[in-house]
């Protein structure tokens, strides 16, 4: 589409633009299955839970992947910095709107004590459970090695966007391929939005791809960078990256996670329509009774030293782990029972498991 004389600009569309088009064969919802697995690793649901001390705590962690999702610690938030984070978090929650930012900022400055980073995912380990953790490309080097040492079985390297050429005058950037290459983990990376930055960091031998820019409630990253790509249109540029490298590398499959901005049931629905495999979410869970932040939601955007993009949001409790993710709901706006809306959604339109529901035929709203 023409912007302007001398721009041009590709429409592209929200998740909440685009709908799932019933089949003329529907199934129960009984029958359907919504397992997932990457490498060795097997879910009974597509969902992994964003890194944001908000939502994500060791004890959280397990609960999720007890209920057949998987967890992700940040292992640069509150409980790699703070023997015991919790009167930190009951502070957060109870901070002014004004002067939210600027404490999040100070309670952040804090140094990343490295005993801590293995001691939190032992933790994890000692359920019995599948044990993933985040870093920022900026720590993944000086971090990694307690992080494997402890031994994690996923190590996810996350940041507003990452790509496979990083550029530095100032510093030796993290060299993707090479640390994949050395470690014997699967390792997932991202954000990215368009198909040129999937396909380069699944060049890295990556295990799988994060979709967006880990964003969603409180993310203040359009605003502030201007940076915005809708997701529905990065989950499809991405998925046709995926299918291109699956050619390319001679059958070697790279896992779509979208990342953000899935508020309820039906987006979650519609980003696996999309071509996803999974989905990273936030703002749903941290409505959870467990989550840390009791109804107070924020991002590592949110305190960033230098820029914040994003704030600490008020979401509210609507129920309990179990049953915001497998019902029963008491809510109709698609809050609860997420992964029953799901299989129901896959039911309506005839298919049985993941793989297939990505080819599920889709339309444009004319309408939002």
């Amino acid at each position: 589409m023409e912007i302007g004389l001398g721009k041009n600009g590709r429409r592209a569309y929200e998740l909440d633009e685009i709908g799932i088009v019933p089949a003329r064969r529907t199934r129960d919802p009984e029958e359907v299955s919504i397992a997932w697995q990457i490498d060795a690793y097997r879910f009974e649901t597509p969902l992994v839970v964003s890194p944001m001390d908000s939502v994500a705590s060791p004890q959280t962690v397990v609960a999720v992947g007890e209920q057949g999702g998987l967890g992700v610690l940040d292992l640069e938030g509150l409980w790699t910095r703070y023997e015991d984070p919790e009167p930190l978090l009951q502070e957060i929650r109870e901070l002014d709107d004004v002067a939210a930012t600027k404490r999040l900022q100070e309670i952040y400055a804090a140094p990343i004590q490295e005993e801590l980073i293995g001691r939190r995912i032992e933790e994890i380990r000692d359920a019995g459970l599948v044990t993933a953790a985040r870093l920022s490309p900026q720590r993944t080097a000086q971090y990694h090695k307690a992080v494997v040492d402890a031994g994690v079985d996923i190590f996810v390297i996350r940041g507003t966007t990452v790509s496979a050429e990083h550029v530095s005058g100032r510093a030796e950037p993290l060299n993707l391929k090479q640390f994949i290459y050395d470690l014997d983990v699967p390792v997932v990376v991202g954000g990215c939005a368009t198909y040129t930055a999937a396909l380069h960091l699944m060049r890295t031998g990556a295990a799988g791809v994060l979709v967006g820019f880990g964003g969603g409630s409180g993310h203040t990253t359009r605003s502030v960078l201007g940076v915005a790509v809708p997701m529905a249109s990065a989950i499809g540029d991405v998925a046709a990256a995926r299918r291109d490298y699956l050619d390319e590398s001679g059958g070697r499959y790279v896992h779509v996670i979208a990342d953000g901005g899935m508020t309820g049931s039906g987006d979650i629905a519609k980003a696996l329509a999309c071509g996803a495999d999974a989905v990273m979410v936030g703002s749903p869970l941290a409505r959870a009774t467990e989550a840390p932040g009791r109804g107070y939601h924020w991002g590592s955007e949110a305190h960033h030293e230098e820029l914040p993009r994003g704030e600490r949001v008020k979401v509210g409790t609507i129920g309990d782990l179990k049953s915001i993710l497998h019902g029963p709901a008491d809510t109709s706006d698609g809050s609860m029972n997420l992964m029953g809306a799901l299989r129901r959604t896959m039911a309506t339109s005839g298919y049985t498991d993941l793989k297939e529901f990505q080819r599920v035929e889709v339309v444009v709203n004319p309408h939002r």
